[in-house]
């Protein structure tokens, strides 16, 4: 595999849900103080400065957060009932192995349901709900959770690390889209290490999968004002059975980044994105989005005056599992096209809407 796999094995197994990013966090921002100015603020998210005070000043931001659980009840019994944080499949949850981030370290659990033996014959053929499921870490009290640090409100993740597939691919539980927040910090090492005028500061955003309101991002845009932006995010792969083309485009597992056109996204990044690619024989394809993109962008955009924002995105398989897949050469295409961008910034691009 190509690239540093190791750090990103580091962060993607750092467990930290929507809300709760500050292990992952931590790990992203030791990463960017070896070579970049590294800071922290209140609403979660991380930065990463090269050039902070020059301009053109171009955001980087991928999102930290993972989806998970929590906890929301504590029954006598021992048993910790639980909510999703982002949007799970409840199918993809039973009998999984878990991680319940307590006050005094991780409890492992595992998610119980009624055995099938015991479900009646036409009730085995509808899709389980949340609600009746439950977190099982073998205390037999309500008393022995409080021993083991576990409380309503802690979160939890699914108990499994990232493994190293055939060729140069990957799963994790969190590739969404802990990929976008190691790809903005690689393309700002890029940046660190190509000179030029423009500066750039990587963000990994924090509450992207429950930011009804923008989350993190809307936040970083807020107090960075960039003259542009480019959101890293994932996108749903189309060469696994029963994906239709026709409504999510053709993006296949190392075909490199998707570029996104759509209402968030502005016409001239885009255009911009997809000649730097051609430029740098990186391969492309193309995702619309007339709507909205469901990622940081359609915060982001809308931020203070309004900001020129491009959607770079990453195909994923099996999104929102246990088992999300990508290609490790397309993470390392789309830093490369950023950091090509970054440089393109020194020739005045003017980014307004004629």
């Amino acid at each position: 595999m190509s690239g540093d796999i190791a750090f990103l094995e580091r962060l993607l197994d750092a467990p930290g849900p929507s809300g709760f990013e500050a292990r992952p966090a931590r790990a992203w921002r030791e990463e960017a103080d070896s070579f970049a100015e590294a800071w922290g603020d209140v609403v979660g998210n991380s930065y990463a400065a090269v050039r902070r005070d020059a301009r053109p000043l171009a955001l980087l931001a991928g999102h930290i957060d993972e989806i998970g659980l929590q906890v929301t009840h504590a029954d006598k019994s021992g048993l910790l009932y639980f909510g999703g944080i982002g949007g799970w499949d409840p199918q993809v949850l039973v009998g999984q192995r878990v991680r319940v981030l307590g006050s005094r370290g991780d409890v492992p659990g595992v998610i119980g349901r009624k055995a099938i033996h015991l479900i009646e014959p036409k009730e085995r053929d509808k899709a389980v709900k949340v609600k009746k499921l439950w977190i099982d870490v073998g205390a037999e009290s309500r008393d022995e959770l409080g021993e083991l640090g576990v409380r309503v409100g802690d979160p939890a993740v699914i108990d499994a690390g990232m493994v190293r597939l055939a060729g140069d691919r990957v799963a994790s539980r969190a590739i969404d889209n802990r990929v976008g927040a190691f790809i903005v910090l690689e393309a700002l090492r890029m940046v660190a290490g190509q000179g030029g005028r423009a500066g750039a500061v990587a963000v990994a955003t924090a509450q992207e999968e429950i930011g009804y309101s923008g989350g993190g991002a809307r936040a970083s845009a807020f107090g960075l004002a960039p003259d542009v932006a480019l959101v890293v995010d994932v996108t749903h792969a189309t060469d696994v059975p029963e994906v239709e083309k026709s409504e999510v485009g053709e993006h296949s597992l190392g075909s490199g980044p998707v570029l996104t056109r759509g209402s968030a996204t502005h016409p001239e990044v885009f255009e911009v994105l997809a000649a730097t690619a051609e430029a740098n024989d990186i391969p492309y394809s193309i995702q619309a989005a007339p709507l909205r993109t469901s990622t940081d962008a359609d915060a982001i955009h809308l931020a203070r005056g309004g900001i020129p924002t491009g959607l770079v995105s990453v195909p994923n398989r099996y999104m929102h599992s246990p088992s999300e897949m990508v290609s490790a050469s397309d993470l390392f295409l789309t830093a490369r096209l950023l950091a090509a961008f970054v440089a393109r910034l020194d020739e005045g691009i003017d980014f307004g809407r004629g």
